[in-house]
């Protein structure tokens, strides 16, 4: 999932409008940014290109990815090259962690969730962004799909406290989203013919659909989750003359 280059270019009004699911995961980085002390430990896991180290500027941010997902990108910033389901690192290293659109691409997303919460000190801080509805993405390594209540499941099966799994817009947003998504469909030789027509089929609806999005208010149909948790503390151990 990545922005194109033309949408970078976009208004913030206009990108949150139609990349509702995006800006609302820059939003939720950079909140969890400014959360955090100065020079604590922070491991973005499945960190890709590292597009969010320039959040924490005041933070020791590690990245960490496997580097198979796309053959495009540069992976040349990341810190760590490794499997997110076997981490490299000492128990209690990391003080918060984010993973962003990456669970989808894990094999076991449980074991690697787990291993998070390992690295992570008591009381660090988590944020996951994961996909619901998404098109087949950085194939072959895209698994999976979730709902909030896998999310919830996976995490406090890891040893999260989970804090919220909150839908990243609704059916309205959805529905938007697929519109635009079909002008892919309108790219690459001949097919470029169509791409004005289509567009102007597909995109006045889109844009008018997301100020609908109020009234779906379960947000069952959804691009996305964004997920925040923190590590369970250590339970302190009860010696026999306690339970007396």
């Amino acid at each position: 999932m990545r922005y194109s280059a033309l949408a970078y270019r976009l208004p913030r009004p206009l990108r949150r409008h139609i990349l509702h699911f995006e800006v609302e995961i820059e939003d939720a980085v950079a909140e969890l940014a400014r959360g955090l002390p100065e020079r604590v430990r922070v491991l973005d896991a499945g960190a890709g290109e590292g597009r969010y180290a320039r959040h924490f500027p005041l933070q020791r941010y590690c990245g960490v990815d496997l580097a198979v997902g796309d053959a495009a990108w540069d992976y040349s910033r990341l810190d760590a090259i490794a499997d997110l389901a076997a981490l490299p690192f000492r128990t209690g290293a990391f003080d918060a962690a984010l993973s962003i659109v990456t669970i989808e691409h894990l094999r076991e997303p449980a074991s690697a969730l787990a291993e998070m919460a390992r690295v992570m000190a008591p009381g660090g801080r988590l944020l996951v962004a994961a996909p619901h509805e998404w098109e087949v993405h950085q194939a072959p390594h895209d698994y999976y799909r979730y709902t909030r209540y896998g999310m919830r499941y996976l995490l406090e099966k890891a040893g999260w406290e989970v804090r919220e799994v909150r839908a990243a817009g609704g059916y309205f947003r959805l529905l938007a989203r697929r519109l635009l998504n079909g002008l892919q469909f309108f790219s690459g030789g001949w097919r470029w013919v169509g791409f004005i027509p289509a567009a102007i089929l597909l995109a006045p609806p889109a844009l008018i659909l997301p100020f609908l999005d109020f009234l779906d208010r379960e947000r069952n149909f959804t691009v996305g989750y964004i997920c925040t948790a923190r590590k369970k503390p250590v339970q302190p151990q009860m010696n026999a003359d306690e339970h007396r």
